[in-house]
């Protein structure tokens, strides 16, 4: 019980702070956790809610505004924006629009896909309305599964303070799972394309000593 106690004070001092951090950067996992966090009451939902998605929805501006001013920059500097800029391009044109609300919720794009639009020739003003319905929805989803995720543990334990550390344990496992599943898909997916890549190269190779 005195950890608890402790925990609930510096989550009530701290835990907006360190949300809205992650919610900046990413954060579906760390929003998921304070759902369950203020089910258990150590924070308010509301206040989870509005503080991921003011951290969300400032995070998705200044990468969209760092796109606008150092885009062209950062794809000659930075590989991994570089490799994901023909697919995001992709999207956009399969997309449109579209993409700006979808982006948070694209695993791996999630701070990409703003900078690229960025350097698109889309409007600040359209895209601050379509990041604002983005942010909210996102902050309001992923704060109500992490939430509800401890209203149905609390359908079958009689006292799931009891049980917490090991719901969050569960928890924190699950949502690893899934990322690892996701990874996983990606993975299958751009096999074909490692394949072909790798045959290119036998016949670059073998072309060079039959030279």
């Amino acid at each position: 019980m005195h950890f608890q106690q402790l925990l609930k004070e510096y989550l009530q001092i701290h835990g907006y702070w360190v949300l809205f951090i992650g919610t900046f950067l990413e954060g579906e996992a760390i929003l998921i956790m304070a759902g369950f966090l203020a089910f258990q009451g150590y924070l308010d939902v509301r206040g989870v809610i509005m503080t991921s998605f003011a951290g969300s929805f400032l995070g998705d501006q200044f990468y969209f505004y760092l796109g606008r001013a150092k885009g062209k920059t950062l794809l000659r500097r930075f590989h991994s924006i570089a490799r994901k800029f023909r697919e995001a391009l992709r999207l956009i044109e399969k997309y449109g629009v579209l993409v700006a609300f979808l982006s948070r919720y694209t695993y791996g794009f999630r701070i990409v896909l703003p900078i690229i639009l960025g350097i698109t020739n889309l409007a600040p003003r359209t895209f601050m309305w379509i990041n604002l319905a983005s942010a909210l929805s996102w902050a309001i989803v992923f704060s109500l599964a992490g939430f509800l995720f401890g209203k149905s543990a609390s359908l079958f334990l009689d006292d799931v303070g009891k049980h917490e550390h090991y719901l969050m344990l569960a928890l924190a496992g699950f949502i690893m799972a899934a990322w690892l599943v996701h990874i996983y898909h990606v993975w299958n997916l751009k096999k074909p394309a490692r394949q072909r890549l790798t045959r290119m190269r036998a016949r670059r190779v073998q072309g060079s000593k039959n030279q």
